[in-house]
């Protein structure tokens, strides 16, 4: 038996939280939500996902500021971040990159896209 990779899903939206975590539990993940940053890093503490999925813009501690603390983390380094934003701007998408992320969507998304991108990350 495989054991089920590790998907963080990290968003102030509940539209989006509740729509992605649905679609990543029936396709066989082990999902953690967090709504906000404070909750991404203690989720993230706790124990190692292999996917982060993270929107930038939040209340508390931004998206990117999370991916650097990933990526700068013994543990957690090897985590495929994906960012799911709706700054669509070049500058963004370049400092999301810059940031270590390792995928960045632009919102609104195609759900079966990000499956395929989370899969191929993955493999």
């Amino acid at each position: 038996m495989t054991i089920a990779k590790k998907i963080l899903i990290v968003d102030d939206d509940p539209n989006i939280l509740l729509s992605v975590e649905f679609l990543l539990v029936k396709n066989g993940f082990d999902v953690i939500v967090a709504r906000n940053g404070m909750e991404a890093i203690e989720a993230i503490e706790e124990s190692v996902p292999d996917v982060v999925l993270l929107d930038i813009m939040m209340p508390d501690v931004d998206g990117y500021v999370i991916c650097e603390f990933i990526k700068k983390n013994e543990r957690t380094r090897n985590a495929k971040v994906i960012f799911l934003s709706a700054k669509s701007r070049e500058a963004d998408i370049s400092f999301g990159y810059e940031m270590g992320a390792d995928l960045y969507m632009i919102k609104p998304f195609s759900t079966r896209t990000l499956l395929e991108q989370i899969n191929i990350l993955l493999s």
